[in-house]
């Protein structure tokens, strides 16, 4: 299997540079599971984009600090591409900005969280049973962090998990699958950005989401449920 990774993160701070990028995340993520599986990195925050998507048998759209809202250059040709991906029905995955951004591509809408930032490990909870995340309970943890959400999914859209209120993914038949969170994100790095947001997070959010980080995500199994996502769809009829 061979992924391509399209990279969002607008982040060039001299926290990220003390960090793995996240092409490597997303590697790693699958790497948990497959580690012989291939993957191909695009910094499509940089207009680097794939010649030809068919020639991957599947795409992950990473998170970024920016929008989808915020007009970047970079964004419209993306939003373009994951439309074509989804005409012909090609396996996507999208991560926090990655989930905001096919949703908005896809006919729906994103908003400001009118209760600001969502961040730590955060409970979801699983409303649909979908045949790649059986091995998900009913409720399971991911790290997240994010002031926006999908406010209106795309009319063909089927609501797979909520968190904190929200949506917090969505899948369109067997090609799409999304998260609001962070499944790439690592304890080491979450702890780190923890501390870097410390300010932006305000005190409580802080100490909440600093508590929440001595229970671990559920980030292998979620991994598992990644891969059988991408293995599916590669035996699914067009």
């Amino acid at each position: 299997m061979h992924l391509a990774i399209l990279v969002t993160n607008t982040d060039t701070s001299p926290f990220a540079a003390q960090h793995p990028l996240d092409g490597e995340k997303f590697t790693r993520l699958i790497h948990l599971v497959r580690p012989d599986w291939l993957t191909t990195v695009f910094q499509t925050h940089q207009g680097q984009f794939p010649s030809d998507i068919t020639a991957f048998d599947g795409a992950m759209i990473t998170g970024s600090p920016a929008s989808t809202r915020s007009g970047l250059p970079w964004i419209a040709p993306l939003l373009t591409l994951i439309q074509q991906m989804h005409e012909i029905r090609f396996p996507l995955f999208g991560a926090c900005f990655g989930h905001q951004a096919i949703a908005l591509a896809l006919g729906g809408a994103v908003a400001k969280n009118p209760n600001g930032w969502v961040h730590g490990l955060i409970p979801n909870q699983s409303c649909a049973t979908l045949p790649w995340a059986q091995q998900l309970e009913t409720e399971f943890s991911l790290y997240g962090s994010h002031s926006e959400y999908v406010s209106k999914l795309p009319q063909q859209a089927q609501e797979w998990a909520t968190s904190t209120g929200l949506n917090a993914g969505f899948c369109i038949g067997r090609q799409i699958w999304t998260s609001q969170h962070h499944p790439e994100m690592s304890p080491d790095f979450i702890a780190a950005l923890t501390e870097e947001m410390r300010t932006e997070l305000g005190p409580d959010l802080y100490s909440q989401a600093k508590a929440s980080l001595a229970i671990l995500a559920d980030q292998t199994t979620f991994a598992e449920c990644l891969a059988c996502f991408f293995e599916q769809t590669s035996r699914a009829p067009l």
